[in-house]
């Protein structure tokens, strides 16, 4: 009885503290949050202003204790895309009182919302031994992926590796942490920007790892702190081949859909999660000069030639820093990113990625179909970023005339 009482007096307690550094950063996120929904911006884009950590329940539940104060329609259905998916014991709770609690201040919230008991799925991950969480991919094919279990399961409770898609095995590590090191280890990875994280089925990270260490040479650090622990992982997650392959887990699209979506892959293209996929400043630079001498032509063009010249521009910009013979690579890339949203629950920004990467993959442009139009969002926004950086930039008499601040938007849309 005394057991009980200690355990509700914790659970009324609230969950732990968080890191002074994450409580800053769930504060900034939470009044960004509002003042979308004050600016009534569409509830779509609401999910990429707050960002759970699934690897860190203490934020989760402080996360969604927060988002319980704000009286607003939308919340409900931002609740559940971000914590809906295949919830654990303790989100479950947290989702259903955050809910509960908006409902008792006047908030609607949809019958579909409503939980009534937790998921067979969050059932089954809590009586297996190893979870999973990967990371979102990277502009340069590379990605974090973290198998977590029991010592007698791993030799450790954390493997972690790096992976490339180029490269393979980048970094594997067999962790022993306790709670505080844990804590610790994930606020590293937050502190340095890498906080897009989701839970995956374990033996679809099992088929990342084995795919990576196909391309590792041998003799590599990471291959052989690998190889020791793939029987361990055979026997509990099954062979890898009898993981459904990536090209099974989405949905498929139709004509109609891919074309729909492929438009909406230019949104993607500029939201977060596609910053590291945008071309480097060095490579844009040269493309801005080009630009600029477009737009500088002696030649009396209207509006529409002028628009028309600055895409030609940007269709040599994108065929340049997206060479065909690598497009294969970066299709592959968006299938991987599609999946990861559905993981997270973001479907149309899923498809979006699924439609352009499946449009790189099949290499079938002509001229007259023009470029991809999510390569060619990233070569349009990070020149639009590049050009904005020069405006903001005092005039400097030794710069060369292409890269003087400009005056007026050099791209037209």
């Amino acid at each position: 009885m005394k057991e009980r009482h200690q355990k509700t007096r914790r659970a009324a307690a609230g969950p732990p503290p968080l890191p002074p550094e994450s409580a800053a950063a769930l504060k900034e996120q939470v009044a960004r949050l509002k003042e979308a929904l004050a600016a009534d911006q569409p509830p779509a884009t609401l999910a990429d202003l707050v960002t759970p950590r699934p690897a860190d329940l203490a934020w989760d539940l402080h996360l969604m204790s927060e988002l319980a104060k704000i009286a607003h329609a939308d919340i409900p259905p931002l609740l559940a895309v971000l914590f809906g998916q295949n919830p654990d014991k303790e989100r479950y709770k947290a989702l259903k009182k955050a809910l509960h609690v908006l409902k008792t201040r006047g908030v609607p919230v949809p019958a579909e919302l409503v939980l009534r008991e937790a998921p067979e799925s969050a059932q089954a991950l809590e009586a297996s031994g190893l979870q999973a969480q990967v990371s979102a991919i990277f502009g340069n094919g590379e990605r974090y992926v973290i198998l977590e279990g029991p010592r007698v399961v791993l030799g450790g409770n954390l493997l972690v590796a790096r992976l490339s898609d180029q490269r393979g095995l980048r970094e594997c590590h067999l962790l022993t942490l306790k709670r505080q090191q844990r804590q610790e280890f994930w606020e590293q990875f937050y502190s340095q920007g890498l906080d897009a994280w989701t839970a995956a089925p374990p033996g679809y990270v099992l088929r990342l790892l084995e795919e990576a260490l196909a391309l590792t040479p041998d003799g590599e650090p990471s291959r052989d702190s690998y190889l020791p622990l793939r029987e361990t992982l055979w026997r509990h997650l099954g062979r890898p081949d009898d993981t459904p392959p990536l090209e099974d887990l989405l949905p498929p699209l139709s004509p109609a859909e891919r074309g729909g979506y492929l438009e909406q892959s230019r949104r993607l293209a500029t939201g977060e999660l596609c910053r590291s996929w945008l071309p480097s400043p060095e490579e844009i630079v040269p493309w801005i000069e080009k630009l600029k001498a477009a737009q500088d032509s002696p030649l009396v063009l209207s509006e529409q030639q002028q628009r028309l010249r600055q895409e030609g521009v940007l269709d040599d910009a994108t065929a340049a820093l997206f060479p065909k013979e690598g497009r294969p690579r970066w299709g592959r890339r968006l299938l991987e990113l599609a999946y990861f949203l559905d993981l997270v629950g973001r479907a149309e920004e899923a498809r979006a990625a699924q439609a352009a990467g499946e449009d790189l993959l099949a290499g079938d442009r002509g001229v007259l179909s023009g470029e991809n139009p999510f390569l060619q969002e990233l070569v349009r926004y990070a020149l639009m970023l590049a050009w904005e950086f020069f405006k903001q930039k005092e005039p400097q008499p030794q710069t060369s005339p292409g890269l003087a601040p400009p005056t007026d938007s050099l791209i037209r849309r």
